[in-house]
């Protein structure tokens, strides 16, 4: 199986230089990945890095923790579309699903959604299912794919435990057909990434990903 169409390639570490950055984009060409994927304020540089290429520059929103509130992630979305962004990785308030409070999230992302696609632009929506139930997990597939979103997206990769087998075929079963799925977390061999995409992935959040695209074994690392 070829994996590369199905990566997002990643680096959202804090401490993330230049040129690290350009190091990303040109593997990103190289090896024909889907996307980049990089902190917001890098945006603009991994837009003009990958300019005349497929390659698509995601980032995220409210990460890693979600908590801000629905008018601050407006305000990033907002602000990365202007520097270029083509996809756009949200977080959702994770205190208000661990707290029951549905309505709030709710109200997140239909604020969300008509700015995200006012613009066009594609919307992947981060639920930590690492640390959820199976219940929770349900809950958000029946939310979210009534909004409307692109994709349903597995983890940050800064929680105990990111993307697993089980949480994509519970995505697959749950989510309604014009609805992807992207795993991401702990994407670290090409075994692992061709496991979840025979699950129902269409996306492959990695760090490791020329690792996972040469076969090679790749190190430890929070994507």
């Amino acid at each position: 199986m070829q994996v590369t169409q199905y990566i997002d390639h990643t680096i959202l570490k804090p401490t993330t230089l230049v040129a690290d950055i350009e190091q990303l984009c040109k593997e990103a060409v190289t090896y024909g990945f889907a996307a980049v994927c990089v902190p917001p304020p890098f945006v603009k540089l991994a837009k003009q890095l990958t300019d005349g290429s497929p390659v698509k520059v995601a980032t995220v929103i409210g990460f890693p923790f979600g908590y801000s509130a629905v008018e601050a992630k407006i305000a990033e979305i907002v602000l990365d579309i202007v520097d270029g962004a083509d996809e756009l990785d949200v977080v959702i308030n994770l205190i208000a699903l661990k707290n029951n409070d549905w309505q709030l999230l709710g109200n997140e992302i239909s604020h969300i959604m008509p700015v995200i696609r006012s613009k066009g632009k594609v919307v992947k929506i981060i639920i930590e299912s690492g640390i959820l139930t199976d219940e929770e997990i349900i809950k958000c597939c029946e939310l979210y794919g009534v909004a409307g979103i692109d994709y349903l997206k597995t983890s940050t990769g800064y929680a105990e435990k990111g993307a697993s087998v089980h949480a994509v075929q519970l995505f697959k079963k749950h989510l309604p057909s014009n609805v992807q799925i992207k795993a991401s977390g702990g994407i670290r061999d090409y075994a692992f990434a061709k496991e979840l995409v025979e699950a129902g992935a269409t996306r492959l959040g990695c760090s490791a990903s020329v690792a996972i695209a040469t076969g090679q074994a790749a190190g430890a690392g929070n994507y």
